[in-house]
């Protein structure tokens, strides 16, 4: 009987695999070279036992052996694989000996893998060091790497591959202070968005800020029959080749994840206008700073200001947000590429429920036109590098209703406090997701405005003036502390006395 790997296995793997790096390299960079090797190991492995089955099952016969080979889901040949880097890892030119490995599986899977490796160079003296300091960091790396064994029969699902993976880019988002929250959003929180916008048999699912995927995983796997279509975008050039990889992982193999800037390059196009989605989902940077210094073009933009005629896509015709603040230049682009009848979930910073200017008449606009359904304030230090207060605002096309539903989800008791980080543990999500489907009120919890509330509010939506979680301190009982005070002035009078007949015993 082979002895299954665990997740828990392969994550202690990765740890060990860190110290090769620690101190000597920042971990948002390390992270990069250990799981682009745990992604070569996991095709290593996976090629490694399929030969040995085929050449069992065909006796030998190289032709057949072969052209089964070439009918697995991913392709390699002997140069390509762990064992031959590994063999090398003596060499003085480990870090080509790498890259070429890397070209040559990026080579025979074309059609799946070109670019996935583009953003690493396991021969750079930039990053790794020179030449005797790089080769030895490569050298530890493979031997972290060696005995950890990921063949399909090993590991029973290649799920767990695909979780550990993902458990250790959240180890790395929390390492990496602001810039983890870039390519990570929290578990529960996707899961808390998966869960409020409902995937269907058939959707197409959409994160145009997918980072490394996580929530635009948690959704399509909401969807039992794996039955769907997903895509992503994502600015971030190793952000994305960690987002392509975790799929694999995931066995999403046909998910669509291109990389380049959303907003002003956004690249799923129908007929030369923006793709349309049943399902969206993001987590974009919070207030993103110049989001529109794509449109500027190459000339000088120091005086640049955006217009919504500069967008041959038309999405800010609502209003062109500050280009200070990007969150609501996100917004647009999400309801703009919503389907009819679709569903979306977006992580966004409390300032967009409530500030002015442009911002306050694009809110007006998304208002009117009846595309918000709710407003869910989640509580602080619940992300990574970050620990202002979210919300998340589920929007929906062809409502049947006026109202909104305001939830308040940021008191003790709605979640878990954390040394570094708070939780939403699972009963919190439960009661989010229950309030949302059941669309009532629940005191100093939740309220359903009606436009004519939010009207009266000046379209201002802080959650506050919806939902009132203010708790009244009990009266005090003042006959209780006058006998207190006079109870306590009894017993001092009693000390003193004591005190006195003390003194005089011993003639002082």
């Amino acid at each position: 009987m082979v002895p299954k790997t665990s997740k828990t296995t392969i994550s202690n793997t990765l740890w060990r695999a860190c110290d090769t790096f620690r101190g000597k390299i920042d971990s948002s960079i390390y992270k990069d070279y250990i799981l682009v090797m745990l992604f070569v190991k996991y095709l290593s492995d996976t090629y490694k036992e399929h030969l040995e089955d085929y050449t069992e099952k065909y006796g030998g016969d190289a032709e057949r052996i072969q052209r089964a080979l070439n009918r697995d889901r991913f392709v390699l040949d002997e140069k390509s694989t762990f064992d031959h880097i590994y063999s090398k890892r003596n060499d003085a030119n480990v870090g080509e000996v790498i890259n070429k490995a890397l070209e040559h599986i990026e080579e025979e899977n074309k059609m799946k893998l070109r670019g996935v490796f583009r953003n690493i160079d396991f021969n750079s003296e930039a990053i790794l060091g020179q030449t005797k300091d790089r080769n030895s960091m490569l050298k530890h790396l493979l031997e972290d790497f060696k005995d950890l064994e990921l063949r399909p029969s090993s590991v029973g699902s290649a799920d767990v591959i695909g979780d550990a993976y993902e458990y250790m880019i959240a180890k790395f988002a929390s390492d990496a202070g602001k810039k983890g929250g870039e390519f990570f959003t929290p578990s529960e929180v996707s899961e808390l968005i998966s869960r409020l916008v409902k995937p269907k048999e058939n959707d197409r699912i959409y994160d145009p800020t997918c980072g490394s995927g996580s929530l635009l995983l948690r959704t399509a796997k909401k969807v039992p029959s794996g039955k769907v279509a997903v895509y992503g975008q994502e600015r971030n050039g190793q952000t994305h080749s960690l987002c392509r990889m975790n799929m694999f992982l995931h066995n999403f193999d046909d998910a669509n994840v291109m990389w380049g800037d959303t907003l002003s390059n956004p690249l799923f196009l129908d007929d030369g206008q923006l793709m349309k989605f049943q399902v969206v989902v993001a987590n974009p940077p919070f207030s993103l700073d110049k989001w529109a210094m794509g449109f500027a073009g190459s000339g000088d933009d120091k005086d640049y200001k955006m217009e919504s005629s500069l967008d041959s896509y038309r999405r800010f015709e609502w209003g062109v947000p500050p280009k200070s603040k990007g969150d609501y230049a996100f917004v647009q682009h999400m309801l703009y590429s919503l389907a009819e009848g679709g569903r979306m979930g977006i992580v966004l910073p409390h300032g967009v429920l409530f500030r002015g200017a442009a911002e306050g008449k694009i809110r007006k606009q998304i208002i009117d036109l009846n595309l918000l359904d709710a407003v869910i304030g989640l509580p602080a230090n619940l992300f990574f590098g970050t620990g202002i207060p979210a919300c998340v605002l589920v929007f929906k096309k062809n409502r049947s209703r006026r109202d909104i539903l305001f939830i308040d989800a940021s008191n003790d008791g709605h979640y878990e406090k954390g040394k570094n980080q708070n939780n939403l543990r699972e009963e919190d999500i439960r009661r989010i997701v229950d309030t949302y489907e059941k669309y009532e009120d629940i005191d100093k919890f939740a309220h359903v405005a009606t436009l004519d509330e939010i009207k009266e509010n000046e379209y201002n939506l802080n959650i506050p003036r919806y939902v009132d979680t203010f708790e009244e301190e009990e009266p005090v009982d003042m006959d209780a502390v006058k006998q207190n005070i006079a109870n306590i002035k009894n017993e001092l009078a009693e000390v003193e006395v004591k005190m006195e007949k003390q003194l005089e015993e011993l003639g002082l």
